[in-house]
């Protein structure tokens, strides 16, 4: 008899919440003055292509300006979709005042190839695809079944560093 292998189970690896939004520093006042979350980072341009982006499968154009903070266990991240194929400009098309478009899920860069054929297994389809120095991040289309976006981020030793700097508002 065959013996299916063991799934990871990541459901209490909840790292983040992601905006995608129309104006970016519109959605850091509210933040900061309304709910009172002040470390925000720097606003920072984001290019897909520094990052061998992919989005279905293609090499991405997409550029972003994107600043997170951590807020109660969780990074909250805003991005402003500025220009090219990204699936945050197709969320801002769908959805032109903005909201949340992704919740994001990290574990060891150890586990993501698993993690990542699990979920293709079950047959949600990868949407996009970045390649950073703190992280391996996927993209899957979970709308469907969710009405959001799921990120999984493989973190890598250096991406545990600016984490914990994260956390302590030190970044």
């Amino acid at each position: 008899m065959k013996h299916a292998a063991a799934k990871l189970s990541i459901g209490s690896n909840l790292a983040q919440i992601a905006w995608v939004v129309k104006d970016i520093e519109t959605a850091l006042r509210f933040f900061r003055g309304a709910m009172g979350v002040k470390d925000f980072s720097k606003v920072a341009t984001i290019r897909a292509k520094d990052y061998d982006g992919t989005y279905y499968g293609q090499p991405s154009d997409g550029e972003s300006l994107v600043s997170m903070a951590y807020s109660g266990g969780t990074f909250i991240e805003l991005i402003q979709p500025t220009s090219g194929h990204s699936v945050f400009h197709d969320w801002l098309n769908k959805n032109p005042g903005g909201g949340v478009q992704h919740v994001a899920y990290s574990l060891p860069i150890a586990d993501f190839d698993k993690v990542i054929s699990q979920l293709t297994d079950e047959g949600y389809p990868i949407i996009s695809t970045f390649d950073t120095p703190i992280a391996k991040i996927f993209f899957f289309d979970t709308y469907k079944d969710l009405g959001v976006a799921t990120e999984i981020m493989g973190i890598t030793k250096e991406g545990e560093v600016v984490v914990a700097k994260m956390k302590s508002g030190a970044y």
